[in-house]
């Protein structure tokens, strides 16, 4: 019986830290777990493995760096995160250092590829991520608009909170947010919303199950980021039959599509309120986003993404 090979998936966030980096390796570690012996670390600490997928040009590039210098036939998969990719390729010396010694470059939407130069597309694949189907159910009958992400400034969550603030007070929207507040001031800012808009509610962090449960029984999925590299949010809305309003920046178009209608300028406070106050009063503009959003929903299937990890991992092992 053949040997499973043994891969290594560096993430710089574990379970605890409950983001899209642990998500991602997490659940591409079950795709692989059939076909090889997957490990999920934090850093390379000298292990033997067959193969090194390692999450973040940036933060993982002290992993990458080591592996390459001690193993240099040892092939490297790296996926690029949002901020690799809208900032960190151009402005920092170590991840471009992590692209270099990538043999395979993976990016989560097809928006990505245009940012990068030739020589690193030509190695450039894109997989989409996934989610499982989790329908509403029952009719829902009170108007809530979701948005999830942790209170830090790439995720904008002053541009919701402000939004909130432009609302009518007879509005018919009412905002769950939910995310930890890892900056501290967006956590005061946050209850200071709560206070002064009784249709805001901030949440704070909660278990993923209960997060998805809060998008498939929504009305609307809120996504103000910044930076996005392939926002996993917006997928489970998408495959929970819920439409999506959203930043227009490359991360969000490449998932939903450069004709997305439910889309705003990014950090444009009265840009989002208007939009979510023109979903809730019309109908027809609702039910088009959620067309829109149903002819993607096919992308985003579990089977679509373990094929194309597992193609990944057996380019990464096939001979030069």
């Amino acid at each position: 019986m053949n040997k499973k090979p043994r891969i290594l998936i560096v993430s710089p966030a574990l379970a605890d830290a409950n983001n899209g980096n642990w998500r991602t390796a997490s659940r591409w570690g079950r795709f692989l777990s059939g076909v090889a012996e997957v490990e999920i670390a934090r850093a390379w600490n000298g292990m033997a493995c067959d193969a090194m997928i390692a999450l973040h040009a940036r933060r993982s590039a002290e992993a990458i760096a080591r592996l390459h210098a001690a193993r240099p036939a040892c092939p490297v998969a790296l996926v690029l995160t949002g901020t690799d990719v809208y900032r960190d390729i151009e402005e920092n010396e170590a991840a471009r250092h992590s692209l270099q010694c990538a043999s395979q470059l993976v990016v989560l939407q097809p928006d990505a590829l245009d940012r990068l130069g030739p020589a690193e597309r030509a190695k450039t694949r894109v997989i989409l991520q996934s989610a499982g189907r989790l329908r509403k159910g029952a009719a829902v009958h009170s108007f809530n608009l979701v948005a999830v992400g942790h209170l830090r400034d790439e995720k904008d969550p002053l541009a919701l909170m402000n939004a909130a603030r432009r609302l009518p007070a007879a509005t018919r929207v009412r905002i769950v947010h939910i995310g930890d507040a890892l900056v501290p001031e967006l956590g005061e800012a946050a209850r200071r919303t709560m206070a002064e808009c009784p249709h805001y509610r901030w949440f704070g962090g909660l278990p993923p199950d209960a997060t998805r449960r809060w998008i498939a029984r929504g009305r609307a999925l809120v996504h103000m980021s910044r930076i996005e590299g392939g926002a996993q949010v917006v997928i489970e809305a998408v495959r929970s039959g819920v439409p999506v309003l959203a930043s227009r920046i490359g991360g969000n178009l490449g998932l939903l599509g450069e004709d997305y209608e439910g889309c705003f300028p990014v950090g444009d406070d009265a840009a989002l309120a208007a939009l979510m106050e023109r979903f809730a009063a019309e109908p027809a503009f609702a039910k088009r986003l959620a067309a829109q959003c149903a002819l993607r929903e096919p992308l985003f299937t579990p089977a679509a993404e373990r094929e194309c990890v597992r193609r990944l991992l057996r380019d990464l092992l096939a001979p030069p």
